[in-house]
Parts: C-alpha cells; structure tokens; sequence
C-alpha cells in the first residue's frame, strides 16, 4: 500500500528516474518541444517550471553572478541546456509569473496503447523574418508578369482541350 508517497516510479529505480527525468527535460530545453506519455509529461512538468524559475534568478547577474542558480541548472540539465535556457528561454517568461509549459494530448500510441502528450513551452521563440527586396525596374517586372501570366495559359490550354474532347466523346456515346 501506498501511503503518503509522492510522485510516479515508472517501473524504475530511483537513479534511472532521475536519469529519465533529466533527459526529458533537457529535450524539452533544446528542442523546446517534447511527444512522450501523458504520465511522464506530467510528472516532470513541475520540474520544468522550476528551471524556468531558477533560470529567471540567474538573469539578472547573468552567468558568472547567478553561480549558485546555474549549477543548481546544471544538476537538473546538462550545460549546453543551461546556457539555452538561461540565454533564450528565461528572459521570453520575463513577465509571467507562472504555467511556463503546456500538455498537449495528441491520444493513444499505436504500439501499446499508452496515452501520448506533446508537452512545450507556452511562449514561443520570436522569429524576425528579414524580406529582401529584388532591384528591378517597373518595367522588367510588369514584362515579367506578363511573361509568366502567357506561360500560364499555355499549360491550362491543352488541358482544357483534352476536357472538351472527353466532354464530346460522353454525348455523342449518349446519343
């Protein structure tokens, strides 16, 4: 019986939970977006609210100032984890106070029938599109239109002669 016992075994022994538990978090870290059962979603959710946590402590002083919150970091995850998350991941959750990831169910995996989650991060990475303008004159690119617009037609022209034709062959069948 189970009394007054916190958290899941998983068929495993402490060090393998542990071994277990950090792989997925720091999956989640570099990849920012994990698939795995729903049970091990939830059990390292809390885990991972508190990296976003301690990270966030770690910001300010940056680094070298935050040592004890980065090997506390680095104990969960491993370094080049810590330096995503300290340098990409905190400063997105700057303004929220709390629920940094979410557990998406995505339903059953096929193999045993276990359900599967997708868990992520709640703010997403800002992506700065940079748009390159091509150096034609109005001219070029109207000829260019045009150009395209007849190449265009010539490929819808045969196709629509070869309906026509299906289209004459079926009623004259039917008469």
């Amino acid at each position: 019986m189970r009394k007054n016992v916190f958290g899941r075994q998983f068929k495993r022994d402490a060090n393998e939970r542990k071994a277990l538990f950090k792989n997925l978090l720091t999956s989640l870290v570099m990849e920012e977006r994990i698939k795995t059962s729903t049970a091990k979603a939830k059990a390292i959710k809390a885990a991972a609210d508190k990296l976003i946590t301690k990270a966030k402590k770690a910001l300010p002083a940056g680094r070298q100032g935050g040592r004890d919150a980065y090997r506390a970091l680095e104990a969960e995850v491993n370094h080049h984890a810590v330096i995503k998350l300290i340098d990409d991941i905190a400063p997105r959750f700057a303004g929220r106070a709390g629920g940094y990831t979410r557990i998406i169910k995505i339903g059953n995996r096929v193999a045993d029938n276990a359900p599967e989650s997708v868990m992520e991060w709640t703010e997403k990475k800002v992506v700065k599109a940079i748009v390159t303008k091509k150096e034609t004159s109005s001219s070029a690119s109207s000829e260019n239109r045009r150009a395209t617009a007849d190449k265009e037609e010539k490929k819808e022209t045969p196709k629509k002669k070869v309906v026509a034709k299906k289209k004459e062959k079926k009623e004259t069948k039917k008469k």
